[in-house]
């Protein structure tokens, strides 16, 4: 899984994957983007290759490259655990502050009928 996500921590290739996930490309497809050499597209490749997370196959003298998205749902699959970790303190986070919010309106009534009735106007004659 490190070379999933060392894969996955460059801008170049996570473009490159979503590219590919619309199907399959060139390596020239996939460069041009990026203004970059074959040879530069070449490396990136190599890096997504090596992590499992495309296939190359060679046409004539044409290298096509697909997704495989295995080793994309075994990394999500290991997120799932933190999304739900932060999910949670999330939710409380929420809750704890909507009460401060109560707290804070009720603390602002009282306030409010405290002055109504110190000043008289709450008070019939």
């Amino acid at each position: 899984m490190n070379s999933v996500f060392q894969a996955l921590g460059d801008a170049t290739r996570r473009e490159m994957l979503c590219d590919l996930a619309r199907g399959e490309r060139t390596v020239s497809e996939l460069a041009v983007p990026f203004a970059m050499s074959l040879a530069a597209a070449s490396k990136h490749i190599k890096v997504l290759e090596h992590a499992g997370l495309i296939r190359r196959e060679v046409r004539g003298r044409t290298h096509f490259c697909r997704l495989d998205p295995g080793p994309l749902a075994s990394a999500h699959e290991w997120l799932g655990h933190y999304e739900r970790f932060w999910t949670s303190r999330l939710d409380e986070l929420e809750q704890m502050l909507r009460d401060e919010d109560t707290a804070k309106s009720r603390s602002r009534e009282r306030k409010s009928r405290d002055h109504k009735s110190k000043s008289g106007k709450g008070e019939k004659r």
